[in-house]
């Protein structure tokens, strides 16, 4: 018979209760701003529920209301410069962080309502409405908030999809050393997505000063929770990954300022992230002003004993038995928030023709459709450009492809101390899996991070460094197939982020990654992800073919404001041409195209390891033929000056590229091209591609998947026979 040893967690596990003590011991002024502040929320989310009533919010109107005690509870225990982010659910988490912030001294309810409040309501109103004066110029709506002065970073529509993203703001906190913490709000259907977890563990191990604020109102939309998990006390996670956790009544705004005044204490002292689970509960359906239990999956009891609860009835007992506050003073103090929704409302709507309307003049102008998708690269205006034709300074002509790569890199991060290099082995085997990030470790032992194997936690704790703006994060995908594990922080948040929160906002990020065709890796680690980041919003992509545009192209990546994807090719890490031999500090332009060779009879336009096998093809077979290396793939950062200026001269194009047909590049740019260049072609675009499917293992398959030397050659035919030029 085996012995049995209970074990015990590494972090505690505690419930938080209010005592009578507290309440005595509550300062009149914070209990009383708790009380304005949840008001004010109230009354702005019944105003909100009033106004999609009436057609006049676009989209979604997810109220909180019955929740306001969470947030308000958590946001009064926070420094103004602490940060939150939350979930689609989060009027109440920015109002209350928010109004913390435009009243640093607090809200007296038998007072007038500042300046401060009124245009913070206002400015949530209009954006919630979709109209141009909105915090996001009307851009996020109801599910996008974000005001960054005020500690907001943005709540997110991806349920669990901003946790990544404070853990960034977390890990900026912490370099910044000055106690700041950050507090993620999500709900309880979040706490079983990957992404949140995996969030969890990384914060643990890296000690990140945020806490996971569950608002567990035990549905995620009808589902409730006792339905999808066997442990419905969420907090419990926490006891996975080590991570002290509190459980609290959310409808006690007291128990949660209490808790959260605890969390801070932990995170503050650098001891690492917390967990709150506030146990609350939605008055309201998952959106629109029906309870649940009209559509079937709450009983009107259940409703009713949870209405018995309502934060704001229980915090103006606490404070009338106390007698800080009569019930007068709490009845004028909802009339007064109500009036203030009511006045804010009529700036926003007036009456035409007998029906309510939004006010023309305040909707958005349709020119700003696709402002600020991507920055105006003005911080590039100090850059020094140079080109391997016209370099000036000491060469080396058989440089490694691969020593760049390091090189570059180290003069980078000597150069500024916000860069931060991350991502699974970077910091070992003498730099990662193929030495790009080769002596990193040695010389910034804190800026090169190895992370666990969660693409979705790391890639979103480098978009929440980047937002942050006081790091500019390199992220390594070992294989550019894990995009799709991380596509919801890649595409949904850094991708949209910049114009999803009004335009003005930056995220400069790099990732790095490598087309890993040839290699035997098979199906899932072999694609090019040109033609998928081509066609997805908010990225620059760059794809350097040589030593020299690697240093330069690498150079204005981790100037720029934008997300670039760096793609490099297992093909060209072994291979050697020039390189800089002391001058690492020039820049190539984004956007600018390089002629490999000049040709008078056919435009090949191509990248990557494919200029060099292209420009061989083309010599053997001596074809008048024009090869431009692209460089720069992005939909803003094709050369078209340069690529028309060709196609115009030679009236025929073919495109080469190495990957599968299904995810390709050629495909977008012909489209591009067809557009722009129909009536100077003599022919249709032709386009040279690998198979339908994916690289297999099995060499010979692998092979016959990948466009080779053979298929370029085959191209080249078919275009100069299309001339009535044939080749022989």
């Amino acid at each position: 018979m085996p012995v049995f040893h209970d074990l015990t967690p590494k972090a505690p596990w505690l419930e938080i209760v209010a005592t009578d003590e507290d309440r005595a011991a509550l300062d009149p002024k914070t209990g009383l701003t708790m009380l304005a502040q949840m008001h004010l929320i109230r009354a702005f989310e019944e105003k909100v529920l009033d106004l999609a009533g009436q057609n006049l919010v676009h989209g979604p109107a997810h109220s909180a209301i019955g929740q306001e005690g969470g947030a308000v509870g958590s946001a009064l225990a926070m420094r103004p410069s602490d940060q939150v982010n939350g979930s689609h659910r989060a009027h109440h988490q920015f109002l209350a962080k928010a109004l913390s912030y435009v009243a640093q001294q607090g809200i007296d309810p038998k007072l007038p309502f500042g300046e401060g409040v009124r245009e913070l309501a206002t400015k949530t109103l209009a954006e919630i409405m979709g109209l141009a004066q909105g915090y996001c110029k009307g851009r996020g709506g109801s599910m996008h908030l974000r005001w960054a002065e005020s500690g907001n970073l943005g709540t997110n529509a991806i349920v669990g999809g901003g946790v990544p993203m404070a853990a960034g703001a977390a890990f900026a906190q912490k370099n910044a050393g000055n106690g700041d913490v950050v507090y993620t709000y999500f709900g309880d259907g979040a706490v079983n997505i990957g992404s949140v977890l995996e969030t969890m563990n990384l914060a643990a191990a890296w000690k990140l000063p945020i806490c996971f604020f569950i608002e567990n109102n035990r549905y995620a939309v009808s589902t409730n929770v006792e339905e999808v998990t066997a442990e419905t006390r969420l907090s419990a996670r926490g006891l996975a990954f080590g991570i002290p956790s509190f459980k609290v009544d959310g409808m006690d705004t007291l128990s949660v300022w209490l808790a959260s005044k605890e969390a801070n204490r932990i995170m503050r002292a650098g001891e690492g992230p917390t967990i709150i689970e506030a146990d609350l509960y939605r008055f309201f359906h998952q959106n629109g002003p029906l309870p649940g239990s009209a559509f079937g999956y709450r009983s009107k009891e259940e409703e009713a004993e949870w209405r018995q609860r309502d934060p704001l009835t229980a915090m103006a007992r606490d404070l009338q038995e106390r007698q800080i506050i009569g019930e007068d003073a709490v009845t004028a103090l909802r009339e007064n928030c109500v009036k203030l929704m009511d006045e804010i409302t009529d700036t926003l709507v007036e009456t035409f023709d007998g029906k309510r309307r939004i006010i023309p003049a305040l909707w958005p102008k349709e020119s700003f459709r696709d402002y600020g998708l991507r920055g105006d690269l003005s911080e590039m205006a100090d850059a020094r450009y140079d080109e391997e034709a016209t370099f000036a300074g000491e060469t080396v002509q058989n440089a490694k492809f691969i020593d760049v790569v390091a090189d570059v890199m180290t003069r980078r991060m000597e150069e500024d101390a916000r860069i931060v290099v991350m991502g699974e082995d970077v910091h070992r085997l003498k730099g990662g899996t193929n030495g790009a990030t080769r002596g990193l470790t040695a010389r910034f032992p804190d800026r090169c991070l190895g992370t666990p194997i969660s693409e979705n936690a790391f890639t979103g704790v480098a978009a929440g460094i980047a937002a942050d703006g006081r790091g500019r994060p390199v992220i390594e995908f070992m294989y550019p197939d894990f995009m799709w594990v991380a596509a919801d922080q890649v595409f949904n948040q850094i991708g949209k982020a910049r114009h999803m929160f009004g335009g003005d906002s930056s995220m400069p990020l790099v990732l790095r990654t490598k087309v890993a065709m040839g290699t035997g890796y098979g199906s899932q680690h072999s694609m090019d992800p040109a033609g998928i980041f081509a066609t997805a919003p908010g990225w620059r992509i760059i794809a350097p073919s040589t030593p020299f545009d690697y240093v330069g192209l690498m150079n204005s990546a981790l100037r720029c404001d934008d997300p670039v994807l760096v793609i490099e090719h297992v093909d060209l890490y072994n291979s050697k041409g020039t390189a800089p031999a002391t001058d690492l500090d020039y820049c190539i332009p984004l956007g600018k195209a390089r002629k490999v060779r000049e040709g008078g009879r056919l435009t090949i336009l191509t990248y990557l390891a494919m200029v060099e096998k292209t420009r061989l093809v083309v010599e053997e077979l001596g074809v008048d033929a024009e090869i431009i290396d692209l460089r720069s793939l992005d939909r803003a950062g094709l050369d078209w000056e340069m690529i028309e200026a060709s196609v115009h001269k030679t009236n025929n194009v073919l495109i080469v590229e190495q990957g599968a047909v299904g995810t390709s590049y050629g495909g977008f740019l012909a489209d591009e091209l067809q557009r722009r260049v129909f009536d100077w072609l003599d022919q249709p675009i032709a386009r040279v591609h690998g198979g339908e499917a994916s690289p297999s293992i099995s060499k010979v398959l692998e092979t016959a998947a990948c466009a080779r030397p053979q298929d370029i050659a085959e191209g080249i035919r078919a275009v100069m026979a299309g001339q009535g030029l044939p080749l022989a």
